[in-house]
């Protein structure tokens, strides 16, 4: 069956079955008035409206343990994002963007789009990422010897992380528990560093 429909995606989405659906790729309206140079406009491009109740529907109608691919306006990211939070509920993953000031050299070894990570547990930080994720985004996009800054430092893994890679680095953090924590693990780390070396 192969169909091209007219009409509200979501009243159409609304008469398909729950779980359908094997993979969706979409590219909707970008929520930025578009107009081409002879003045044609896109439908529902300057109202959010549909943007959560057309996630909803494309949750709905996806088959369990499916993917869904959709395009989106970066200016808009967070109506997009709100939606489809609030409809792919299935919370397994965190972003990074990578952002740049200029034209920074790309790396010799490009990092793939998708790494898996080892759970720390939280131990020293509610939301503490594992050095060993860590280690290669400073191995990538760093040389020996660059200053490093993490700002929001929680409990130092990235700082753990910079000084098992041999750079310099600024760890700063709020919290005292926080940067205590991180302390121990710095001190942890050079004593380790240390007896091996001994």
């Amino acid at each position: 069956m192969s169909r091209f429909m007219r009409g509200d995606s979501v009243e159409i989405m609304a008469g398909f079955p729950d779980n359908s659906i094997d993979f969706i790729l979409t590219d909707p309206p970008y929520l930025v008035g578009f107009k081409d140079r002879s003045g044609r406009s896109i439908a529902n491009d300057v109202s959010d409206e549909w943007v959560l109740p057309a996630s909803r529907e494309m949750f709905r109608v996806l088959k369990n343990n499916s993917l869904a691919v959709s395009f989106y306006g970066w200016n808009r990211v967070d109506v997009f994002m709100q939606a489809w939070k609030s409809a792919f509920v299935g919370y397994q993953h965190e972003n990074a963007y990578l952002l740049a000031k200029g034209r920074p050299p790309l790396p010799a070894k490009p990092l793939p789009d998708v790494m898996p990570w080892q759970y720390t547990g939280n131990r020293h930080h509610p939301t503490e990422k594992p050095v060993s994720i860590l280690q290669p985004l400073i191995e990538t996009f760093t040389r020996p010897g660059d200053l490093i800054l993490d700002p929001f430092a929680g409990s130092g893994s990235t700082c753990v992380a910079e000084d098992q890679c041999g750079r310099r680095w600024i760890g700063i953090e709020l919290l005292e528990q926080y940067h205590a924590a991180g302390l121990r693990r710095l001190g942890e780390q050079r004593a380790a560093r240390a007896a091996h070396a001994a």
